[in-house]
């Protein structure tokens, strides 16, 4: 049961267009998407703001969709966030340039290496430092630094942060699992 209700249909004419912007017609909104919208007015600036858009939160389309994917679902494994693990299987990842192999490994204690390339092993490592430990060693930013720019690697961190904070609303809200026809029985 969740501990926030999420709002129900029918939404208020500003929540409907928000909803519109971020889900296929018929499709009923997250439910995480609807305990946020407990606080209207926050959830219409962050739709408006464009941090919360149809693949999720900071989608500039800066990073390539693969790694964005790999960075969100990583981080989801690595913070305890079931809900937005199978939220984004079930919506985005399969979209997103993953395989269903690579898909599944996002939660392997050590990540199989033959699924990834060396820059995506790179984003791995860096997901489970930033997370586990909120440091990242001089060793790994060198490995990180051959396969990134600056630009790229802070928002890849500022990615991680973001998803760290959906894993609090979770912990906070517990919204009930989304009933959505997506691919996740094949990871």
């Amino acid at each position: 049961m969740p501990r926030i209700a999420p709002v129900a249909a029918p939404y208020s004419p500003a929540l409907q267009q928000r909803f519109d912007r971020l889900v296929p017609p018929g499709m009923v909104p997250p439910a995480i998407f609807r305990a946020v919208a407990r606080n209207e007015s926050l959830f219409i600036h962050m739709v408006d703001s464009g941090w919360l858009g149809p693949t999720g939160l900071l989608d500039r389309r800066t990073l390539p969709r693969a790694l964005r994917e790999l960075v969100i679902l990583r981080t989801c494994h690595a913070s305890g966030n079931d809900y937005e693990w199978h939220l984004h299987v079930d919506t985005v990842a399969p979209r997103m340039g993953l395989s269903f192999a690579q898909i599944a490994d996002t939660r392997a204690a050590a990540p199989d290496a033959q699924l990834w390339t060396p820059p995506q092993a790179a984003a791995l490592s860096l997901v489970d430092a930033l997370v586990a430990r909120r440091d990242v060693d001089d060793a790994l930013y060198e490995a990180l630094r051959r396969h990134f720019d600056e630009p790229t690697l802070i928002e890849m961190t500022q990615l991680v942060g973001l998803y760290v904070g959906v894993a609090m609303l979770v912990a906070l809200a517990r919204p009930e699992r989304d009933e959505y026809a997506g691919d996740n029985g094949k990871v």
